[in-house]
């Protein structure tokens, strides 16, 4: 499906000033390792980042100035060039792109006021919902609304999958009226936490008639959604009232694997004054990617810390909302339960501990009834998003 666009001009802006930041920050890399290897200190100082002095410290210099200038002019060429561009682009295209790319350096984006920053929106259909909107929809289900929060790079159409939406398929079944809301995954999850609590209080305030709401996260958004009933509450918010059940699919709750690896290698790479500057490579990656090593879902959980040290577990406890039926599904790649299948691999993504909320210090373990807890076999991270099985528990945890 395609259409015109009114977002090119913007989409190219906020590319090209992203275009510009990357080639300063690989200027300093480069400038960084030529550093080391013209004779700099052995171990990397972290105290200052070393400039070259003479005629290639001019160079560098004058790569970034000629580089930044260009960005000072940058809006006067797009206007031009907007121009010759063609009318049609993919929708779906467009759309996968900036979720990845907020994804990745969502927090940089955001900082920079970069127009590609997605904003966190409540949606339905693909479209966005204004207040007379969403009242309608609040209305045609009878005040019974279902919240779908999707995970990192994603965005809400994503969440239907080979034709299949749980959303959609509730809504059917169980005639409850889907939301979906879409935001800027590369931001800290409790930033996100607290602009959905926000959201769900309009909910509520927009209903004419009594509502109950109920809260479905995939992935990441398991932890946004974890993080909004903590702030949903601290802060004093009505619709915590109004939440009968939340019901968390595939997240890292106690954080997942992959992002830890990728720590340890931000560490390695960083003790060689020689690899020191390709370790900054690794450190593009956004708040929210490193808030998923451990599973943060509240800022306590990373102010005052360095998001690239290997600093270790650093979170407070945050318990599962009071008064309200939570539920957890976790998928394995293995057919059968066992340690390997389920406590190293599990999904591909999150470990099936981690999904169901178990931990081996009590005091971090969600304890999720066990009849509340569901593992599918023989299945990966994305099939939870369409497979049968995973509906159909989904469903009956619903009904």
């Amino acid at each position: 499906m395609t259409r015109k666009s009114n977002n090119l001009p913007a989409d190219l802006r906020g590319a090209a000033s992203l275009t510009i930041d990357a080639i300063v920050g690989i200027t300093d890399i480069v400038e960084s390792l030529h550093y080391t290897i013209a004779g700099g200190p052995k171990m990397p100082d972290k105290s200052a980042r070393k400039r070259l002095q003479g005629i290639p410290g001019t160079v560098y210099r004058n790569v970034r100035r000629i580089t930044r200038l260009a960005g000072g002019v940058i809006d006067l060429l797009l206007e031009q060039l907007s121009l010759l561009l063609g009318e049609q682009e993919s929708v779906g295209g467009r759309e996968v792109t900036l979720a990845i790319i907020n994804g990745v350096l969502g927090d940089y984006l955001a900082a920079r006021n970069n127009s590609l920053a997605i904003p966190m929106q409540l949606r339905r259909h693909g479209i966005a919902l204004d207040e007379e909107a969403l009242a309608e929809a609040i209305q045609q289900g009878n005040g019974r609304v279902v919240v779908m929060v999707h995970g990192l790079c994603m965005n809400d159409q994503q969440l239907k999958r080979q034709g299949h939406d749980h959303g959609e398929a509730l809504a059917r079944d169980l005639g409850l009226t889907p939301v979906y809301v879409r935001y800027n995954s590369g931001l800290h999850v409790s930033e996100n936490g607290r602009e959905l609590a926000e959201l769900m209080e309009t909910i509520v305030d927009l209903s004419a008639q009594p509502t109950e709401l109920t809260i479905i996260g995939y992935s990441m958004g398991g932890l946004v959604a974890r993080s909004a009933c903590y702030y949903g509450e601290i802060l004093g918010y009505g619709w915590p009232a109004h939440l009968r059940k939340l019901l968390i699919i595939g997240a890292p709750n106690h954080g997942a694997h992959l992002e830890r690896g990728g720590n340890w290698i931000d560490v390695i790479m960083g003790l060689s004054a020689y690899s020191a500057p390709f370790s900054r490579l690794g450190k593009i990656r956004s708040s929210g990617f490193t808030d998923l090593r451990y599973g943060n879902v509240v800022d306590e959980d990373w102010a005052g810390y360095e998001r690239f040290e290997l600093a270790g577990d650093q979170r407070i406890c945050v318990p599962l909302p009071t008064g309200v039926s939570c539920y957890a599904i976790a998928a394995s790649m293995s057919r059968n339960s066992n340690k390997l299948g389920d406590d190293l691999i599990g999904d591909g993504l999150v470990t099936v501990n981690s999904a169901l909320g178990r931990h081996n210090n009590p005091a971090m373990d969600l304890q999720f009834p066990e009849g509340h807890k569901w593992v599918g076999r023989n299945m990966r991270h994305l099939d939870l998003l369409n497979h049968p099985q995973v509906y159909e528990t989904i469903k009956i945890f619903l009904s």
